[in-house]
């Protein structure tokens, strides 16, 4: 199963749509596992802070649950891997 690779803002985008949603990180960890994830917690708050990975099934699940579009997790992702912005 393919993984989407960790980045900080992901997680911060990840946990403000999380908080929009009225939702603890223990809520939605039952909801992904309900439909199927076998995500930890802990996992899903290394995912937060931008030091874990999530599979790609997963965010299909978190989608479903937040009831947001997929670009709202990726807002304002650089488009560049480096930590040099672009010229």
């Amino acid at each position: 199963m393919p993984k989407l690779l960790g980045n900080e803002t992901f997680g911060a985008n990840l946990k403000r749509i999380r908080l929009t949603c009225g939702l603890t990180q223990e809520q939605t960890v039952a909801k992904l596992q309900v439909l199927g994830s076998p995500i930890s917690r802990s996992t899903y708050s290394l995912i937060e802070m931008g030091r874990g990975n999530l599979f790609v099934s997963d965010l299909v699940g978190l989608q479903m649950i937040f009831g947001v579009k997929y670009e709202e997790f990726f807002k304002d992702i650089s488009t560049c891997r480096s930590s040099k912005k672009p010229e």
